[in-house]
């Protein structure tokens, strides 16, 4: 295993290198590229760094036991290091685990209200302000794409873009079934109701990821209709664009310009074709990912959402928080994080069953 690490050191100095090259720095976009693979090397080096350093100091320590002087203090540094050591190394093969290349990737997420009438809705707006939240508290920014909201404020279907520092990667196990369970405003008798809404988190495409021929989309205007003034009925300013080999349709009327809503619904196009062009590799790896945190199919029932306990569960990880309200504001990152790290632990655990060692 660690001679893979010597190499990935040797590139990490190479990439550190060519970083300092005047043409290289002239190149904005290459250089950009060097300096994020910079920045994932750097955390490997590290680890691999203080693995060195941790099995040279359990050395040292066997040295000291040698000694019956020293043999005590020897005894308590192997106590310190061992387990250390085996974090380490832990770790390391964690970083050996391929990257899914979609993490880098800005998120579109949609939010569908599903059983449960208008309360159903509602907590589809409590989502969206979840996730918006989160947003602000991490640095991203959210852009709307399309909507489709009640009277009571709540939301029937949401589009959104959010754009940031590795949003895909944190926001990914998020796709899947939301259950909450409360007593809605309009019950009278106090009843406990559960409502589900989906959420599907899908890794923003760009150009580059799908070409998208122009002689293959119908591309439709029409007013209009909902929340946004006088404004929105008076112009044909809604787009709807259907990829005629797919039959993927798309549409957005959030914007008072045909320009901005035919971009806008691109987008959304671009993504919903990209998920398509995954559902056959993603089946290749269903029956890999059956141990890990879920499959990511919105069907899934993957959180409960209980009011009355204070109470959020995500089932694939058994992890309950009695953070309820902080939650729905946003302070999400130690269930996220749970469920990043027991992804990997499951594809550590796969890639030692199927036989693919360390050498």
């Amino acid at each position: 295993m660690l001679s893979r690490f010597r190499d990935l050191e040797d590139k990490f100095r190479e990439t550190e290198r060519r970083m300092s090259d005047p043409e290289v720095i002239g190149d904005q976009k290459l250089y950009q590229q060097l300096v994020k693979h910079h920045s994932e090397l750097a955390e490997v080096v590290s680890t691999y760094h203080d693995y060195l350093a941790t099995e040279a100091g359990i050395a040292d320590a066997k040295e000291m036991f040698r000694d019956p002087e020293m043999r005590d203090l020897a005894k308590a540094e192997l106590e310190v290091l061992t387990p250390k050591l085996e974090e380490l190394k832990i770790a390391l093969q964690v970083h050996l685990i391929p990257k899914d290349p979609n993490d880098g990737k800005n998120a579109v997420c949609e939010i569908r209200s599903g059983t449960g009438g208008d309360e159903a809705a509602l907590f589809g707006a409590d989502l969206f302000r979840m996730y918006s939240r989160l947003a602000d508290k991490q640095g991203w920014k959210i852009e709307v794409l399309s909507e489709n909201l009640t009277g009571l404020g709540g939301v029937k279907e949401i589009s959104f873009s959010i754009s940031g520092s590795n949003v895909f990667s944190k926001l990914k196990f998020e796709s899947g079934t939301h259950r909450v369970q409360r007593v809605p405003d309009t019950e009278a008798s106090g009843r406990v109701h559960t409502s589900a809404a989906t959420v599907a988190i899908l890794p923003e495409a760009e150009e580059v990821d799908i070409q998208i021929d122009t002689k293959d989309l119908r591309i439709d205007t029409f007013r209009a209709s909902g929340a946004g003034g006088q404004h929105v009925n008076k112009t044909s300013s809604a787009i709807r664009i259907t990829h005629l080999p797919s039959g993927v349709v798309v549409a957005c009327q959030d914007e008072r310009s045909q320009f901005q809503n035919k971009d806008k619904a691109m987008k959304l196009l671009r993504t919903r074709l990209y998920e398509q062009a995954s559902i056959d590799q993603q089946s290749k790896e269903a029956a890999m990912r059956k141990g890990q945190v879920g499959s990511g199919d919105r069907s899934e029932k993957i959180r409960t959402y209980n009011f009355p306990q204070n109470r959020v569960t995500d089932h694939r990880i058994n992890m309950s928080l009695y953070n309820l309200e902080d939650f729905l504001q946003g302070d999400m990152l130690e269930m996220l994080n749970g469920l990043a790290t027991a992804d990997r632990i499951a594809k550590l655990q796969a890639q030692e069953h199927s036989g693919a060692g360390y050498s």
